[in-house]
């Protein structure tokens, strides 16, 4: 059985809020503070990577803080999997075998945090009848039917895309697998933005809500980075055209969790955040 639920914690967490429900607000972030970058980066890291950080205690995962950073975290996470992927194909392995060996570096980098998100949200929201069931559901540490499923569906799809990509172009898989995986986690925010947490206690909803600076600053630069990375190799149309998918799925996913369970968990964040990197990747496939 597998030991989940470090990824809801960590997906739910945040600074600690004033005010009730979706007009709660984090008491110190008002504004944007550029000086306050290598820590911010630093918070960045320890939440979605197992990244060695020193030994300094971790402060209380703040969005508002990781919102505009994300973007550049993101990019140093993905950099050791794009690395072995890169090495796997610079020393003649086969695209799928070069391909499993980067996609095992990331599940070791993130601890497997979006995997297991992934699972525990299909497990929940259509393993229960009924909210509450859902949400218990999820914070069951054993995987069902619907996750191990949903595990084994985003590991293929994910292998299968970037085999793909590297059959085409070694350079053209690595960037746009590095453009895939920024865009994904600062699009998964966009639960916290727009959706009250789904659970009346725990870290959830001391969580509140993501503002709405932060959250378009990040978003801002990881549109900025995804374009960098991947125009030259799919061209405008095909970043438009995939982006129009991300928004897509955004949207369906947003209103799937306010129908079943009432709002966003850290699992759901998580989930999407894998939903968004095996949608990008599959639709550069489109423009390659």
């Amino acid at each position: 059985m597998a030991k989940k639920k470090d990824s809801d914690n960590q997906y739910s967490t945040g600074s600690i809020s004033v005010g009730n429900g979706n007009n709660q607000t984090p008491e110190n972030k008002t504004r944007i503070d550029p000086r306050s970058f290598p820590v911010d980066m630093l918070m960045a890291l320890r939440f979605y990577s197992r990244f060695p950080t020193g030994g300094r205690p971790h402060a209380t995962p703040d969005f508002n803080r990781i919102a505009p950073v994300l973007a550049f975290a993101s990019a140093a996470i993905s950099l050791i999997p794009v690395l072995v992927f890169s090495l796997g194909m610079a020393f003649g392995l086969p695209a799928l075998l070069s391909a499993s060996f980067g996609i095992g570096v990331q599940i070791i980098v993130t601890g497997a945090m979006a995997e297991d998100a992934l699972a525990d949200s299909a497990d929940g929201l259509w393993g229960g009848a009924e909210v509450s069931r859902r949400l218990e559901i999820m914070k069951d540490p054993r995987h069902g039917t619907y996750g191990v499923l949903a595990i084994v569906l985003l590991v293929t799809i994910r292998l299968s895309a970037l085999s793909t990509l590297l059959v085409w172009s070694g350079i053209g898989a690595i960037m746009l697998w590095l453009a895939a995986q920024i865009i994904a986690r600062q699009g998964a925010l966009w639960l916290l933005l727009v959706l009250p947490p789904a659970r009346t206690d725990g870290t959830a909803r001391a969580a509140g809500t993501l503002l709405r600076t932060p959250f378009v600053v990040g978003a801002s630069l990881g549109a900025l980075l995804f374009f960098v990375a991947a125009g030259a190799f799919v061209g405008i149309f095909g970043l438009a055209l995939t982006l129009s998918v991300l928004a897509l799925i955004v949207w369906g996913w947003s209103r799937i969790c306010r129908s079943l369970v009432g709002g966003y968990t850290g699992d759901l964040i998580g989930a999407l955040q894998a939903l968004l990197e095996i949608a990008a990747l599959s639709s550069f496939i489109l423009f390659i």
